[in-house]
């Protein structure tokens, strides 16, 4: 049995041979391409491909439907998209207005596809969002070849299912994020590693490095987390001698370095004055973003420039414990923050890796089945651990880059035990898979109760039953132990799949989306566990839904945060804004400093004027558009008032307008079409420009429009963002059009 393991699917029962069968006509005709994509590998069973196909073509549908629905989904992403399908100089800095002005805090390499897509099709949501789709199908294609090349066609399939049924998949693969190119990315390094394992060819390993340092032009370090467990398996399992080993390992960071590195030495060796100010940077330095910011910081929680004081740290336990970005810990996957997102199958996930090592232990040193457990589970559980303990700023879409790693070790270990099914510790421990994905999906199920509650029991009896049917499968006929296997599949992925399906359903904008149904992820911007199984949609603020999908007190915050504001002190001061104290008042956040009543900020303990509110349904607790000024997460809902004023003699300008953060910035970018300028970046905080650059802009006619309010991180308020504000309002023109303020920058005070 377990040499049967040992050998790839195409040559399990025989030696493998490289070349033609001995046996074969030495010129026997190969079938039509046609043909054989739709019949696969001759030793395959004929549904085999078939269904591979088929797998494909659901996911591309199920990823496809409703996808305009977004809109413009993460606004930040597709202003910058937008600018770099008009700029090569935007495209190549990942700039986020085509006058170059800032770029996005991470790299551009993510934008690429995109921007692509944008410079052939026009700029709209499908044009935005459809190569995020296709990169999905892409990843899914890739784990199941990695599994059904080293297991089954079977456990291929059910590998490809749980990864495209993942919720967080089904957000993530259909929005403008960067962590749809890196799960893609390093779901490919695996594949390769293991296929390096399995031949020793050393392209296959540069191959691997290459895929890593291309992810980390897409979300910098985030992509070397898998680097120990892919380096580690290799050295200890690579099939030639350690001396070539070492070797291969060696010209493999080669590879990394200089598909990741090239990027960055041209934007570090670039002139700063004739490049974009590197954003999220304090010192327009894409080193100091990548070890600060986007590094280092994000694990300690110590990110200089971060929407809360000092970086909004987590950490703490107890009570509500835990920081702005929610409690960490060795539980933080499967809390009511997270669990929705991506732990469905993470409990099974762990038994059968676990059960997989345990059954490969006694196989040679270069055995590739026990190498395919090191490489996709090391690399489930550094991520996982990661992800669980770092302080710094964590969303809970971060977790799609586990789907890939999570989907193979369901797949791989599912199908090895299913066919060692006959070993009485393989059938129980099968069967035990199952009982804790049933378990743990009815506890997930639970947390939102008025969402389809009849499902979370059939989850556990179906799971019940199937786990029994599994205990007796190896001492039964193919026929019933078929029966409880496919039982056992469907209450395994039913509530992730409910999921799915209420996420494509639904529309998901802002900088912090969240999947599956209202109130199953209850995370405020303040973090930390609650009661209910409330949360935020699409953003922060808008009021937290309860259990039932009802707003818990956020219609008398006034659209502000409920219970216990996410700010300390319950408000922030602003700048010199004229937005006054706004219609949400102090609200349920407590008595914290009152704001002052004239700030751009955050006065009052709630938000100003056309602050946040909701998205206009009971219990959807995600961020709408407001009126004017827009906020910290998303933008503002553009008026056509707004947009007449800005396109009058835009080409005349560098930038039509200027804006205290991207966000705002980006809404008036892709309302007009023209280039809007991100004072401080995307928080506000970056500095720049600075007063005297943005002085020599307006006195150089390339500015038309400032527009007032817009939304700061802490800090902004003491910085170059309020210094500019204040000037512009102390000696221009203001203009009102709809709802939003502007500052007529051609035009002074008289």
């Amino acid at each position: 049995m377990t040499t049967h393991y040992d050998q790839p699917a195409t040559d399990r029962g025989s030696t493998a041979v490289r070349g033609p069968s001995p046996t074969a006509p030495p010129t026997a005709p190969r079938r039509p391409f046609v043909r054989r994509l739709w019949r696969g590998r001759p030793e395959d069973p004929g549904w085999a491909r078939p269904a591979l196909l088929g797998l494909l073509a659901a996911t591309l549908l199920l990823y496809l439907y409703n996808l305009s629905a977004s809109g413009y989904a993460n606004s930040f992403y597709s202003a910058a998209v937008q600018a770099g399908s008009t700029s090569w100089k935007a495209f190549f800095f990942g700039s986020l207005d085509a006058g170059n002005a800032i770029t996005v805090d991470k790299p551009s390499a993510f934008l690429w596809p995109m921007e692509l897509s944008v410079r052939i099709f026009g700029l709209n949501s499908w044009a935005i969002l459809t190569p995020e789709v296709l990169m999905g199908v892409g990843t899914v294609a890739v784990v199941h070849a990695a599994v059904r090349r080293r297991f089954s066609p079977v456990a291929g399939l059910v590998a490809g299912a749980v990864l495209a049924l993942t919720p967080v998949a089904a957000l993530m693969f259909r929005f403008d994020n960067p962590d749809a190119m890196l799960a893609l990315l390093t779901a490919l390094a695996c594949y390769f590693v293991v296929r390096a394992v399995e031949d020793g060819r050393t392209g296959w390993l540069i191959a691997a490095g290459a895929a890593i340092g291309f992810a980390f032009l897409a979300k910098t370090l985030q992509a070397f987390l898998i680097l120990p467990p892919l380096a580690l398996v290799y050295a200890v399992c690579g099939p030639v001698k350690l001396r070539k080993r070492l070797l291969q390992l060696g010209l493999a960071t080669v590879a990394l370095v200089v598909s990741g590195g090239w990027w960055v030495a041209v934007v570090e060796l670039w002139p700063a004055s004739s490049r974009p100010y590197i954003g999220g940077s304090q010192h327009n330095s894409f080193l100091e973003l990548t070890f600060g910011y986007n590094g280092l910081g994000r694990i300690s929680g110590d990110e200089t420039g971060s929407v809360v004081p000092g970086g909004g740290g987590g950490g703490g336990r107890g009570g509500n414990g835990g920081g702005q970005w929610g409690e960490t810990g060795w539980d933080r996957m499967f809390n009511s923050e997270i669990g929705s997102q991506i732990s469905w199958l993470l409990p099974a996930a762990l038994i059968l890796l676990v059960a997989g090592l345990w059954a490969t232990r006694k196989l040679r040193r270069t055995s590739v089945t026990r190498a395919s457990f090191l490489v996709w589970g090391g690399s489930l559980l550094i991520t996982m651990a990661v992800f669980s303990y770092m302080a710094g700023i964590f969303h809970q879409y971060y977790t799609v880059a586990l789907a890939p790693y999570l989907a193979a070790v369901v797949g791989m270990g599912a199908g090895l035990l299913w066919e060692r099914r006959r070993e009485t510790w393989a059938s129980i421990t099968l069967a035990g898979s199952v009982v804790a994905a049933a378990a743990w999906g009815y506890v997930l199920l639970d947390r939102t109760s008025a969402y389809l509650p009849w499902l979370k029991w059939l989850v556990l009896i179906c799971g019940t039953a199937a786990a029994v049917g599994l205990v007796f499968a190896g001492r039964t006929s193919r026929r019933p132990a078929l029966v409880a296997a496919a039982v056992g599949l469907v209450a395994a992925l039913a509530g992730p799949t409910a999921y799915t399906l209420s996420t494509v359903d639904s529309p998901h904008t802002g900088s912090i989306p969240t999947a599956g149904p209202a109130g199953a992820s209850m995370r405020g911007f303040g973090g930390g566990r609650g009661p209910g199984g409330g949360g935020m949609r699409d953003g922060f603020g808008g009021g937290m839904p309860g259990r039932q999908g009802q707003n818990a007190q956020g219609q008398q915050n006034g659209n502000g945060f409920p219970g216990g504001g996410a700010f300390p002190g319950g408000g922030m001061p602003g700048g010199q804004g004229q937005n006054g104290p706004g219609q949400n008042g102090p609200g349920q956040n407590g008595q914290g400093r009152q704001g002052p009543q004239n700030g751009n900020g955050f006065p009052g303990n709630g938000f100003p004027g056309n602050g946040f509110p909701g998205r206009g349904s009971a219990g959807e607790g995600g961020m709408r558009r407001g009126g004017g000024a827009g906020g910290l997460l998303n933008g503002a809902n553009v008026s056509s008032a707004a947009k007449q004023l800005l396109a009058k003699d835009d080409s005349r300008y560098t930038w039509v307008a200027a804006s205290v953060g991207s966000q705002n910035a980006a809404a008036y970018q892709l309302a007009t079409g023209d280039p809007v300028m991100a004072i401080g970046g995307f928080n506000g905080t970056d500095p720049s420009p600075t007063l005297a650059q943005f002085k020599k802009y307006v006195a150089e006619g390339r500015i038309h429009y400032f527009i007032a309010g817009g939304g700061m991180g802490a800090g902004a308020n003491s910085g170059t963002s309020s210094q500019i504000s204040s000037w512009v309002q102390s000696n221009f023109k203001k203009v009102t059009a709809g709802s939003a303020t502007f500052y007529d920058l051609t035009q002074k005070n008289s």
